[in-house]
């Protein structure tokens, strides 16, 4: 099945059009959603939530709660694997995109602005998203006009309500001029009879009435006159406890009341055509190849440092001479989302390249190459590299996974291993900033792998969780390295943590190996950290190749963005 066709079917899953199989019948063969019984269909979901990776969960029970109808949730129950869940998550954004021809989703982006305004904004005891105004301020947006009474107290009742004078709880009122599927002049009224901050919508525009419970108190117009009771107010069949007004609105009706209270709390009707009508087979043709990859080393608790390294060979992009000098311009856009949709970070960045007549020729047979280290939590995301060459129009993507590792305490454990054509320490200035920059050292990658006979190997690693003696506060690490080609080492030495940086319960490893005495050939690294102090050991493997010097370098291969 191709990728457009699994959209396809996780679109026609998501509307409720396709449903696959729950349970087996006696005879082997699949039952249908209809052949169950009420109780294997809940103990099916049951199940089904329990066994629930924690992103998925979250995704149903907290970010689309409030948008989901009941048949896309029932659907959703019904995936068997993380793969379909991600076609079903793509597909129930794209449901709902008001432009589905574009990479951005609008509706997603400000779904996920309402839940954090909420969370901002409303939050009382209980996160902002879980309380009646987050719910509905993430379903509808926000009102057209608010009326707000935090402090309560004095309140002239409008006429509608039995007019009059009284003292009030703090309340809200909401006005939504025209809302989809419920009409026009839409009004809500919140209320806190608690004084906790929680406002929760009513239907009864007496709740808010602070001395409804007090003999004489608060009177309406009618009840102040003698022409009606404070006590019927408590006898009226629709649940409202306002006083008798002169006339009845629609508005107070109270089947209309009822109607508007079930309508606003239900999902909104999905606006757009869905999936299987307007998803478009448009396909993006991968015009330029190009390398990544991405390395993790741990910054503090959970956030570990991602730096992400695009190399592109200079012959693919296409130069304009003006003036002697040969330019080319790539754009690079990156976008890191959650498993569930939800965008973490983008950068983008223009680069740019420059060679002179003499030089072109010879850079050609080169590499750009450029980084962005980006900070990111432990967990699971997803990787989106696009990169487009400004003078042909030609584009190159990449979509992958980006598994984030958590550092466990006590747990001897190490960044990425980075094999580099380039390992020097930095001016005191540039520490920690600029591209290829980690601490106080320069480290570029070799995302192919490839050296000259001519050239160092550079390593760069890093190891966390050094248990530190008590006496000298400095851990007691021996790290060992091994080069084999096959099965025969051909070259091996052993160091000690205190030949290396140190910084309280951390090591960082530099070590530039010179390769002509290796020789041209396909080699393993194999770097093992033994901690001597708590008896844990760790290992990290990488592979290269060295290859003859066959021709002269030209300029650096380093693309500065502009």
């Amino acid at each position: 099945m191709s990728r457009l066709e699994r959209i396809l079917f996780a679109g026609l899953l998501s509307a409720g059009l396709v449903v696959p199989p729950l349970a087996r019948a006696a005879d082997g063969k699949d039952k249908k959603p209809e052949q169950l019984s009420e109780k294997e269909r809940k103990r099916k979901v049951k199940q089904t939530l329990k066994e629930l990776d924690t992103p998925y969960r979250k995704w149903l029970d907290e970010e689309v709660v409030y948008i989901i109808t009941p048949e896309e949730r029932t659907a959703f129950l019904q995936l068997s694997n993380n793969e379909e869940r991600e076609q079903y998550i793509e597909a129930f954004w794209q449901r709902r995109n008001p432009n589905p021809d574009l990479a951005d989703n609008s509706f997603k982006e400000e779904h996920y602005r309402r839940i954090a305004y909420a969370n901002e904004r409303f939050a009382s005891g209980i996160p902002g998203w879980k309380t009646d105004r987050g719910r509905i301020y993430i379903m509808w947006g926000p009102p057209d006009e608010t009326e707000t009474h935090p402090a309560g107290g004095s309140y002239s009742r409008p006429m509608e309500e039995g007019g009059g004078e009284t003292s009030t709880y703090p309340f809200e009122k909401w006005r939504y001029r025209y809302l989809e599927g419920i009409g026009n002049d839409v009004n809500l009224e919140f209320v806190d009879t608690t004084g906790s901050g929680e406002y929760h919508l009513t239907m009864d525009p007496g709740e808010k009435d602070a001395l409804l419970h007090v003999p004489g108190a608060g009177l309406t117009m009618l009840e102040s006159m003698g022409m009606a009771s404070k006590t019927d107010r408590f006898s009226r069949t629709d649940g409202m406890t306002i006083g008798k007004g002169f006339g009845e609105t629609a508005a107070m009706n109270e089947f209309n009341r009822l109607e508007l209270y079930a309508k606003v709390q239900r999902p909104p009707e999905v606006k757009f055509k869905d999936l299987e009508a307007v998803v478009t087979s448009r396909i993006v043709r991968n015009q330029m190849q190009f390398d990544y990859r991405y390395d993790f080393l741990r910054v503090a608790g959970d956030t570990v440092l991602v730096p992400i390294t695009i190399q592109i060979p200079n012959r693919q992009l296409t130069f304009q001479n003006k003036e002697g000098v040969h330019t080319a311009t790539l754009n690079i856009f990156c976008r890191i989302t959650t498993l569930t949709g939800r965008m973490v970070q983008t950068f983008e960045d223009v680069v740019t390249r420059d060679f002179p007549d003499s030089l072109l020729e010879a850079s050609l047979k080169l590499h750009s190459i450029y980084q962005k280290a980006v900070p990111l939590r432990a967990g699971r995301y997803r990787l989106d590299i696009v990169i487009k060459d400004v003078q042909s129009g030609n584009v190159g993507v990449v979509s992958t996974a980006l598994p984030v590792p958590r550092y466990e305490d006590e747990k001897l454990s190490a960044s990425s291993l980075i094999l580099a054509d380039q390992l020097e320490p930095v001016p005191a200035k540039q520490i920690g900033t600029g591209q290829f920059v980690l601490g106080s050292t320069k480290v570029r990658p070799k995302l192919n792998g490839e050296f000259t006979t001519d050239e160092k190997l550079g390593i760069y690693m890093q190891l966390y969780n050094l248990k530190v003696d008590e006496t000298s506060h400095r851990p007691k690490a021996s790290i060992q390295y091994k080069v084999s080609r096959g099965d025969h080492e051909v070259w091996g030495i052993t160091e000690y943590s205190d030949q290396l940086k140190q910084a309280s319960d951390q090591i960082t490893i530099e070590r530039q190996l010179p390769l002509s005495p290796l020789g041209p050939g396909k080699y393993k690294l194999e770097i093992t950290a033994a901690d001597q102090l708590n008896n844990q050991t760790i290992s990290k493997t990488a592979e290269f190749t060295v290859k003859p010097v066959v021709e002269v370098k030209a300029a650096a291969n380093t693309a500065p963005g502009r």
